[in-house]
């Protein structure tokens, strides 16, 4: 059966439904878990001295099937390795926990014979989805600082892969630019 629309699954108006456990099988609210398209999580190579990081923030809250996330990440990946080979690092920040279900109807000749209108509307698992809300980040990546031109094209074609609104945000990538906001998280936790 072919895929459904993002415009389908992409709001969240519902509590999610991710209850799939190896260890406790009797407690799964899910018998069977989808596959998920997304496999590769980190790309490229992660070297000390990147000095530029580019996040993909989401500016709505939203839902993301993971087949979706994988072709940005393709779209991405395949432009950094051609235009900067073995000299960036990119990494997919968010990870689809969430069942998607479906509720199948017959369709053509002769359907509305055999079908049951909305009995038993439940639904089965189809596909998994990240849920991405405002400000969560998606996609990062780490390349030199002269080379930003082409962070900026490779999160351009990945955001095109994705439904909603994307905005890019440029930090400093390293070791000074982490510490400033832990010590602003441990001071505030400690007042």
């Amino acid at each position: 059966m072919r895929l459904r629309p993002a415009r389908a699954t992409r709001k969240i108006n519902s509590q999610a439904w991710a209850r799939y456990s190896l260890r406790k099988p009797r407690k799964n609210f899910i018998k069977a878990l989808p596959h998920t398209s997304l496999l590769v999580f980190k790309m490229g190579v992660d070297k000390p001295e990147y000095d530029l990081k580019l996040l993909l923030e989401a500016e709505t809250d939203m839902q993301l099937r993971s087949n979706a996330i994988e072709a940005a990440r393709q779209a991405a990946n395949k432009y950094l390795e051609r235009e900067l080979p073995g000299n960036y690092f990119m990494r997919v920040l968010t990870y689809p926990h969430n069942v998607l279900r479906e509720k199948r109807m017959a369709t053509g000749a002769g359907a509305d014979r055999i079908s049951q209108g909305m009995t038993l509307a439940f639904g089965k698992p189809t596909a998994v989805a990240a849920r991405v809300y405002k400000g969560q980040a998606v996609f990062e990546i780490k390349i030199p600082s002269e080379k930003s031109k082409i962070g900026y094209e490779a999160l351009r074609r990945s955001r095109s892969k994705l439904s909603g609104m994307y905005k890019v945000v440029r930090q400093a990538a390293g070791n000074a630019a982490s510490k400033g906001p832990e010590k602003n998280i441990i001071a505030a936790d400690a007042a």
